[in-house]
């Protein structure tokens, strides 16, 4: 596995929690504030952790756009 398949991999699990998380918020799964704060800061942590991945691969790839989607 090279780097930028490594980084495509890396990014849709980051991708896939990040939207898991949104689902469960949308669907009340929080049951308490404390619950609530704690999967707000985990998606603020993910949406975070993809735009640095993602400016990191813009040094390095011509179309990060097309890289990331697949």
């Amino acid at each position: 596995m090279d780097v930028v398949d490594f980084a495509k991999y890396v990014y849709r699990l980051l991708r896939e929690r990040e939207e898991d998380i949104a689902r469960s918020l949308a669907n009340g799964s929080a049951k308490d504030w404390e619950t609530y704060k704690m999967m707000v800061g985990e998606i603020r942590g993910l949406s975070f952790a993809k735009e640095e991945m993602k400016s990191l691969l813009e040094r390095n790839a011509d179309d990060v756009e097309d890289l990331i989607s697949s």
